[in-house]
């Protein structure tokens, strides 16, 4: 008859384990190792996780804050990664025109790919950052949509002020479509008079006026068909 034996001399296994529960003979350098790794994977956020995997994620409205986080985001993916794309989720109403070009400008500087992704909206400024992704590389999920339109600006003040700020809101709006035209290959008479008015599009229509390449959709399981 054969029977279960124990070998009690045998040291357990305690990787993972906190170090402060392991016995004096039980902790080492690997069982250390682990424990500062689980530690630290508790300590990062759930913008730290997708930085680690180039993801930057851009909600709400534009403004100087979540701009300037967006470009220093991006400066230290280049840092990290010269050549490696980024994948850049846009949720955006617009905003700020000087928060959007200060992140437009970056994505343009940068050595490495921006793939960017319309996550339910890009309006306004967030159209521009959509638009100004790597080419080939710009994606609107199937039910997102796009919407341009002209630089809203309130004028106050003495008549001259008034003049001023608007003939800015007008430089602003000649810039942005000059932009857009450009990303979108069209003219930016045609871009001006299509921005006029709130200008809507579905993912589809984004595809065709040139704002996006394509429509992300899930990829399909080249295994499915081996496994019936």
């Amino acid at each position: 008859m054969s029977h279960l034996t124990a070998d009690f001399n045998q040291t357990p296994k305690t990787a993972g384990q906190n170090p402060a529960t392991l016995g004096p003979h039980q902790y080492d350098e690997s069982n250390a190792q682990a424990y500062q790794s689980v530690q630290r994977q508790r300590q990062l956020t759930l913008g730290d996780l997708l930085l680690e995997n180039r993801i930057v994620f851009l909600q709400g409205e534009i403004h100087t804050g979540n701009a300037n986080e967006v470009v220093m985001k991006l400066l230290y993916l280049q840092s990290e990664n010269r050549r490696k794309d980024i994948h850049f989720y846009i949720n955006s109403p617009g905003g700020s025109v000087v928060a959007t070009l200060a992140i437009y400008d970056t994505m343009q500087i940068l050595s490495c790919p921006v793939s960017t992704y319309c996550v339910g909206q890009a309006a306004s400024g967030g159209a521009v950052l959509l638009a100004g992704g790597s080419t080939g590389k710009r994606f609107a999920l199937p039910h997102s949509r796009v919407m341009l339109h002209q630089p809203y600006g309130g004028v106050g003040g003495q008549i001259s002020d008034i003049e001023i700020q608007a003939n800015e809101i007008m430089r602003n709006r000649e810039v942005l479509n000059e932009i857009l035209a450009n990303h979108c290959d069209k003219n930016a008479k045609d871009i001006a008079a299509d921005t006029d008015r709130d200008f809507f599009l579905t993912a589809q229509e984004a595809v065709d006026y040139g704002l996006v390449d394509s429509i992300l959709t899930k990829p399909e399981d080249a295994d499915e068909s081996t496994d019936k």
